[in-house]
């Protein structure tokens, strides 16, 4: 089995990921920010921070393919720092318009749509990034830094953006979000990516084609995407029914609520910390079916809260939709990034971004089977979707690797 080696990682993709830590954080704090801030200076309801939630997000669906077809033709660091320095424009628009008492709902959904974008590229282009800033044994200790740092900002980030906006105000925490998104543009300007041999440019549907063909009838990345798409849409089904189950059932508090939901990026700073050495110990194809099984797991925790309502089995539960799933991260962005051609990796990244797109279904699932039966029918509903993605990846090849594929060369 192939060891990731000692030594400390590359200038160059160290970097690489401060920059995502800034950058993410710099995401998370406007994303708790925007709908505080909607609902205090703006009056806005539920609708209407749901609208503002909306238009963060529909860049994942919009650009994360042109985005892919982008990373696959130009310099990769370059467009991440373009589009990064996106966002900060836009950060720095709502600290204006804040400030001056110009800002409305309206445009804070569009600026907030805007700075989007920076994060579709990074969640496209970064992993396309690390295979050419470290060597190939290196791989999951890079991948496990990049996810650290997102899981802390994902766990430490929205506390932030509450904590600023409460006791400095909007303007502050925007500012804040504004300087480490900049932060981010200018490490990522000390990123020296090495040069790459390139396909030639085609038509960029031809191009589109191509990577999606690829990933479609590859039998190792097909049923690592197949997985992916059913573990999207079982987790927002459980997600969109827990509180009122939490509130009905568990009788919790709002606070409980958050103090049980907390045990989520606890599970996935816990499983980022440990995915190097799990990898190290256990066959390559264990490692990446443990993420869909602690899924399962978790979801059954969650269903059993149903006839035992102890807060701490939801906890549990969380923590274990938290862990497993980030050694899957790690462990599948390993292989895509071993078994892809160089010239393929933005493409396939992208439509690896796409399953995201499930998760707006798994929520209007939720919010069905919730409306039609009660949130009780939704959580068991969401065992059988978790039941669905184990048994996809345990029957494919993937879990049978007994070690890293070989580097595919260009």
């Amino acid at each position: 089995m192939l060891k990731p080696a000692q030594s400390s990682l590359p200038a160059p993709f160290r970097y690489l990921a401060w920059s995502n830590l800034a950058a993410q954080c710099a995401e998370q704090i406007g994303l708790a920010a925007s709908p505080i801030f909607a609902v205090l200076a703006l009056g806005a309801g539920a609708g209407e921070t749901g609208i503002l939630q909306m238009a963060q997000t529909l860049p994942f669906l919009l650009f994360a393919i042109p985005i892919g077809l982008l990373a696959d033709r130009v310099h990769r660091s370059r467009l991440m720092a373009a589009t990064e320095a996106l966002r900060t424009a836009s950060l720095l628009c709502i600290v204006l318009l804040a400030a001056t008492g110009l800002i409305t709902l309206p445009l804070l959904a569009l600026l907030g749509f805007v700075g989007a974008c920076g994060t579709v590229a990074y969640s496209v282009t970064a992993p396309a990034t690390v295979p050419g800033l470290v060597n190939g044994s290196d791989l999951p200790r890079a991948n496990a830094r990049i996810e650290l740092a997102r899981t802390s900002a994902y766990a430490a980030g929205p506390a932030l953006g509450g904590l600023l906006v409460g006791h400095l105000g909007a303007v502050q925490a925007f500012s804040w979000a504004a300087a480490l998104s900049l932060a981010a543009v200018l490490l990522l300007s000390r990123v020296g990516e090495p040069a790459r041999s390139t396909a030639p440019r085609r038509r960029a549907w031809l191009e589109l084609k191509e990577g999606a063909a690829f990933v479609l009838g590859h039998p190792l990345l097909l049923p690592v995407f197949v997985t992916q798409l059913i573990f999207n849409t079982a987790f927002f089904m459980l997600y969109s029914a827990y509180v009122p189950h939490a509130m009905a059932r568990l009788h919790l508090s709002a606070q409980g609520v958050g103090e049980t939901l907390s045990a989520y990026g606890a599970g996935m700073i816990i499983g980022a910390l440990c995915a190097t050495r799990v990898m190290r110990r256990l066959n390559f194809g264990t490692v990446i079916a443990t993420g869909p099984v602690a899924g399962l797991a978790g979801g059954a925790l969650m269903a059993l809260t149903i006839w035992l309502p102890y807060p701490a089995l939801a906890a549990a539960a969380f923590l274990l939709l938290g862990a497993g799933p980030i050694l899957w991260v790690i462990s599948t962005t390993t292989l895509r990034q071993t078994i892809t051609p160089p010239q393929l990796l933005g493409r396939v990244s992208a439509i690896n971004i796409l399953a995201y797109g499930a998760r707006p279904i798994g929520a209007s699932l939720g919010a069905l089977i919730g409306g039609e039966w009660g949130a009780q029918a939704c959580l068991l509903a969401a065992v059988v979707a978790f039941a669905m993605q184990a048994a996809v990846i345990l029957i494919s090849p993937v879990s049978r690797l007994a070690e890293r594929p070989a580097t595919v060369a260009a």
